[in-house]
């Protein structure tokens, strides 16, 4: 009887037939990687209608997103909800007028909004934007006239 060679006392060389070396580990690696970085493209694009209609503030955005999320497996619901995500939905609503419809939109729609630290100073930055989106819905401030504080102290409406 002769003694086994130290290679085929392995373990790994009884079950595969060959030793395992560094490549071989660095494919199994990239693979993982490969795989782990799908399954993010996967989630990405699941939730993609559901972003689109937050940020556009649509007013069905949380129904867009959870088709979005059970349509994803399903190919053609999900194109539906992406499509529902663009598609500019006009609220006819009697109870309000068209910005308290839209404030109450924004409102429902704030629970689907990540919380990001240092969101109050996004917030002012999208009331600015809003502002100048619709320049009617701001009153200017009154500024005293240029000139000394006499002058603006005697003509206080100019």
């Amino acid at each position: 009887m002769q003694p086994k060679s130290s290679r085929q006392s392995s373990g790994h060389y009884a079950v595969l037939g060959f030793e395992l070396d560094f490549w071989d580990y660095v494919t199994f690696a990239s693979l993982a990687l490969a795989g782990v970085a799908a399954v993010l493209i996967l989630l990405f694009i699941g939730g993609l209608p559901g972003r689109i209609a937050v940020s556009r503030n649509h007013p069905d955005a949380e129904a867009v997103t959870v088709m979005g999320w059970a349509g994803f497996l399903a190919v053609v619901p999900w194109i539906q909800a992406f499509i529902w995500a663009f598609k500019p939905t006009d609220v006819v609503d009697i109870r309000r007028f068209p910005r308290d419809e839209a404030k109450a939109i924004a409102e429902a729609n704030a629970h689907l909004r990540p919380q990001v630290p240092g969101a109050a100073h996004t917030d002012a930055a999208r009331e600015k934007l809003a502002v100048l989106a619709d320049p009617a819905a701001h009153v200017p401030v009154q500024t005293a006239p240029t000139g000394d504080a006499s002058t603006a102290a005697k003509h206080p409406g100019a």
